[in-house]
Formats: structure tokens, sequence, C-alpha cells
């Protein structure tokens, strides 16, 4: 890559980095396309922003670990629920067609938005709740479900668990971001990244500008969000799901 085609990706990767920080996801809305329009295939563009992603987990964690630690068995639960499903949806993606599922995905991601919007009060205040028995296995399904969209589907899927976390499982925004950067960002989208990589391609000679923006987007968009707190993040999350949505359907 040229110079100022790296410039322009480091660019890209900071602001969509910076925005996914803040709302809980939605790093693909400009990272994977920017990488396609500047020349990969499909599918190596899809691995090659899941190893990118790491590093916006990584970010995150940094400036994360200065606030509290996570809820180490609640974090255990979204990482044996979800990890499965990345694995498959990242064996399944590069085998079928996209088209149709983007559409879907779309849908339902600007439903995330809407839905946030007419509950004024989702996600303001840190009430836990399903976290045993019948609840708690019906929760840890839609993590599954959740994963296998990650491991599939690039764009916004962040936010699904974002949401997930508000509404099945009673955190607040600030909480919910917080294990959606980390557990996602590091973990899911780090196994993502390793399946791809095994079945497809990475554009390596693409990482340094990707690597540098994600680290440095994820590190700034997480101390604005704690910074600002729950609305200013829930507002984020609702204009960004909101985005991600007309986008894919769109696009």
């Amino acid at each position: 890559m040229s110079l100022l085609q790296q410039f322009v990706l480091f660019v890209a990767s900071f602001v969509a980095n910076w925005f996914s920080a803040l709302s809980g996801g939605g790093a693909g809305l400009i990272q994977f396309p920017m990488l396609i329009f500047l020349g990969l295939p499909f599918g190596i563009a899809l691995a090659t922003h899941k190893v990118a992603s790491v590093a916006l987990g990584l970010g995150a964690t940094v400036r994360h670990l200065r606030e509290s630690a996570l809820e180490r068995r609640f974090s255990l639960i979204i990482l044996a629920s979800g990890l499965p499903g990345v694995v498959l949806g990242a064996n399944t993606i590069l085998r079928v067609p996209e088209r149709g599922a983007i559409i879907v995905l779309g849908l339902l991601t600007m439903g995330l938005g809407i839905y946030s919007v007419l509950k004024p009060k989702l996600g303001m205040e840190y009430a836990p709740r399903n976290r045993e028995g019948r609840a708690l296995l019906g929760g840890m399904l839609g993590l599954f479900v959740i994963g296998f969209l990650n491991g599939s589907i690039t764009s916004g899927t962040g936010l699904f668990l974002t949401m997930w976390l508000i509404h099945r499982f009673g955190l607040d925004y600030k909480r919910a971001v917080a294990y959606t950067l980390v557990l996602c960002g590091i973990f899911w989208n780090g196994t993502g990244a390793i399946v791809l990589g095994l079945i497809g391609q990475i554009a390596w000679g693409w990482m340094p500008a990707l690597l540098a923006g994600s680290l440095l987007g994820g590190y700034v968009g997480t101390h604005f969000a704690i910074k600002k707190g729950n609305v200013w993040i829930k507002r984020s999350f609702e204009v960004v799901t909101i985005l991600i949505g007309l986008k894919l359907i769109l696009a």
C-alpha cells in the first residue's frame, strides 16, 4: 500500500473504532467497507477486519482496567456461550451467499436503535437479573446466536451483544459496553480471526495502519464514554445502530 492509502486506512480505522468504543459496537460500519473499497476481496477483508478488531478490544481494555474489573463468573458465561457460536459462524460465512443475511441483519440492527429510543429508561440503571436456572440458559442461548452472527457477519454485531446484556441481564449501558469491548473485542473477534485466517487469508501488509487506528480509537472512545456516562452512550448507541442498519440494507 502507498503512504496515502495507509493514512486513509488509519483515519478510517480510528474514526470507526472511536464510535464503536463509544456505542458498544459498529466498527464494521466504516472499517470493513473501506477495506473492500481499497481493493480487498470480501473474504480477505473480513478476516483482516477481524484481526484489527482485536486491537479495539485491547485499547478499550487498557482504559477499562483503570475503572473497575468485570465480574469473573459473568465474563466466563459470556465467553462459554458465545465462542462456540463464533467458531460456527466463521466456518459458515465463506460458504454461503451473504446478501440476504446482510439485509436481515440491517433490519434487526435498526430495530435495536428504535427499541432503545422507545425505551427512555432502558440501560440507565444497573439491575442484574436472569443469572440462574432456566433464565440463565435462555440468556446463554441468545449469547450463542449473537456469537454466530459475530463470527459470520462482521458489521455491527457487537451492538447486539450490548443490547442483549442490557435487555436480558439488566446491565446499564456503561457496563454492557465494557463487557462487549473487552470480551467480544478480544476473545470473540480473536477467535473469529484465527478461524478465518486458517480457512482464508489475512492481508498482513495492511495491518500497521489498521492496528494503530483500532488501538488508539478504542482507547480514546472508551475514555470519552466513561467520562460522559450512560445517557451519552445510549444516544450514541441509537445513532450508530440506525446508521448501520440503513447502510446494510442500502449497500
